[in-house]
């Protein structure tokens, strides 16, 4: 039945994310469109970037259901999520008025009416299937729209960074990300024409480097009175934008912040504050990273996506 009521299919990968489209659509649209349409749950597939706690029920040893994952959810809870709080569908499933957190469907305390609404398949470690295994058997159950998230920079990660000696991004695993999105864009357009649903690409890749380049870009607006002298002015923006920018090291927020994920993370350190860090370890981008990404990415969706 959850499956028949649903109208978004959102595909995550390796790190979750601008959809490339022309016309941009309000964010604050997307509840009105959502219930005129008749959307009215999401579907998650992916692997680490958007499981919020199935591993924690599969024989792997991918997990991250302990401390320090979870130190920025409610009541510092690890969930099973690789991030200190949410997850970018988290977010995006909220700004549909859907739920705050989508569950995992292995979550033994989830409840028929969480499945109405969103769910997440997800597996730490699973990557990419081909985009269109079981795609025809959802489409027949219901399923009339596909948002794939691209892959990350993954030369930007401070694992890469690390394994490679280098401390920029390593440009060759930059442009295999780059390459493999293309041609999930073009794989998008066939599915499109010939399965008939209504595709959507979300690119985490531009969103991430964008975030590691230009770390200024991400505090908060700064509003002033403007009746402040002109040089006590351009200090009190240079001192909060200094003060919620992004660290510029680009290390993951725990411990080392350079080569620790899943049980190496395990009772670790972490940084004093997640919301200025862009990774929370050196895989997996921290919960303030997610909610741009989902912030960013539903604004550039397109209304056509919806008719």
């Amino acid at each position: 039945m959850a499956v028949m009521m649903m109208k978004i299919l959102l595909l995550g990968l390796a790190l979750t994310p601008v959809l490339l489209v022309s016309e941009a659509m309000d964010i604050h649209q997307l509840k009105q469109l959502a219930t005129r349409d008749n959307v009215t749950c999401i579907l998650v597939f992916g692997d680490s970037s958007v499981d919020p706690g199935n591993n924690n029920r599969l024989p792997t040893t991918i997990k991250s259901n302990f401390h320090p994952y979870g130190k920025d959810f409610v009541n510092g809870l690890p969930t099973g999520r690789f991030c200190d709080g949410r997850l970018a569908t988290d977010f995006i499933a909220d700004a549909f008025g859907f739920t705050n957190v989508i569950p995992a469907f292995l979550d033994p305390n989830i409840k028929k009416a969480d499945l109405l609404h969103g769910i997440s398949f997800a597996s730490a470690g699973s990557g990419y299937d081909d985009l269109t295994a079981n795609l025809s058997t959802l489409y027949k159950l219901g399923a009339r729209r596909l948002v794939v998230v691209g892959v990350p920079p993954l030369g930007c990660m401070p694992l890469v960074k690390t394994l490679m000696s280098q401390k920029t991004c390593v440009e060759s695993y930059n442009e295999l990300a780059f390459s493999f999105n293309a041609k999930i864009k073009e794989k998008l357009v066939i599915m499109k024409k010939t399965i008939g649903l209504k595709t959507g690409y979300l690119d985490c890749y531009n969103i991430i480097q964008d975030a590691v380049i230009h770390p200024l870009k991400y505090g908060p607006p700064v509003l002033l009175s403007g009746f402040l002298h002109e040089k006590l002015e351009t200090d009190i923006v240079y001192v909060l934008k200094m003060a919620c920018r992004f660290n510029r090291d680009y290390k993951g927020c725990c411990a080392t912040g350079i080569i620790e994920y899943g049980d190496t993370c395990k009772d670790m350190s972490t940084c004093d504050d997640a919301s200025k860090y862009v990774f929370w370890d050196a895989v997996h981008p921290t919960q303030k990273m997610y909610q741009i990404i989902a912030q960013q990415g539903l604004q550039s969706l397109d209304e056509r996506l919806f008719f």
